[in-house]
């Protein structure tokens, strides 16, 4: 499935993603593309919302991997920048894309080849103007918007 949406704010961004959290189940995995800037830790901030997690959310640059606690599932938010061209299963991530109890958002997912997992979701991110973003949904995980109060759209 794929859908493409265009949002005019960071905080339109950050709806989005919440939307998208409320549909994801334990070991679903989102992976976000975009160049630097193009809002994929705004994004995330939407999920990590969306899942019930109320604190503040960072980029794990330096970190590899933060965890963020929601009501029911565990966010781990990855940056697979400095890992590049390394078997994610020799780092250790495989554990987390294989949570039922964590869904994981990863940055820079290009840097995970091959051993990301084929079931995911990606989400390309593209700056049309300063505000302006073009977030492409695609991928092997059931995609639901849900609206409080409505069905899907």
């Amino acid at each position: 499935m794929k859908k493409t949406v265009v949002t005019t704010s960071e905080a339109e961004t950050r709806t989005l993603a919440r939307r998208l959290a409320a549909g994801l189940k334990g070991g679903d995995v989102v992976c976000l593309r975009g160049p630097l800037g193009s809002g994929k830790t705004r994004f995330v901030q939407g999920l990590a919302a969306g899942l019930g997690f109320k604190g503040r959310v960072t980029s794990p640059t330096f970190t590899l991997v933060r965890e963020y606690q929601g009501k029911k599932l565990r966010l781990y938010h990855l940056d697979l920048f400095r890992v590049a061209g390394a078997d994610l299963r020799l780092v250790g991530l495989d554990d987390y894309f294989n949570d039922p109890k964590g869904v994981c958002a990863i940055e820079w997912p290009e840097a995970g080849g091959k051993s990301l997992p084929a079931r995911r979701l990606d989400v390309r991110i593209e700056s049309i103007s300063e505000q302006e973003r073009r977030i492409t949904l695609e991928g092997k995980i059931p995609l639901s918007l849900k609206r409080r109060g409505q069905g899907e759209d």
